[in-house]
């Protein structure tokens, strides 16, 4: 999708449990004059109390509570990319999740990416980890069911960029993001 001029795009950034969303988004942002990086799990940690933690097994009441946070996610970030932001989101997706989200997203530029790193490379990114404030060891079983599901061709698919950052440095990871071929 290409937005109208003036408004900067939205970056959907994908990928498991230290896959690299929160490192790469901002990253990316970094590179504009105007970045806003909007982490899904922050907005759902706003919740003071009767946070629903995410399980595989995908509790109702979790998953109305990430539907809540991707809805406030897709608002503000209309709001930002029209006053000229750019925008990354970050969240683990599948495709289908951006659906609820496109009448929001209606004319912006938005660009879902998966990063594909690989499951020994994410388990490595995890255990060295130091932007939460718990263990991250509690990832690893919810990292070792999601890794699979994630297939790549499925959001090569669906029209997502996938990029296998495994071997690339952030900066090449960007550099990658940015030379992207996005359909128009």
């Amino acid at each position: 999708m290409t937005g109208r001029p003036g408004t900067g795009p939205v970056w959907v950034i994908s990928g498991s449990p230290g896959a690299g969303k929160t490192t790469v988004s901002q990253a990316l942002l970094r590179r504009f004059p105007l970045g806003l990086h909007l982490p899904v799990d922050d907005l759902r940690e706003f919740v003071v109390s009767g946070l629903a933690e995410p399980s595989l097994d995908h509790p109702p009441e979790a998953a109305r509570q990430f539907g809540l946070a991707r809805t406030a996610a897709a608002y503000s970030a209309r709001l930002y990319a029209q006053a000229g932001f750019v925008v990354a989101v970050d969240d683990v997706l599948w495709p289908a999740d951006l659906e609820p989200l496109a009448e929001q997203w209606q004319g912006l530029d938005v660009r879902p990416v998966l990063l594909a790193p690989g499951l020994e490379t994410v388990h490595a990114r995890n255990a060295a980890r130091t932007n939460k404030t718990y263990d991250t060891g509690l990832l690893v079983p919810l990292i070792n069911g999601l890794h699979p599901q994630m297939l790549p061709d499925l959001y090569r698919e669906a029209g997502w960029a996938v990029i296998d950052s495994a071997r690339l440095s952030v900066h090449q990871t960007v550099d990658a993001l940015l030379t992207w071929e996005w359909p128009v």
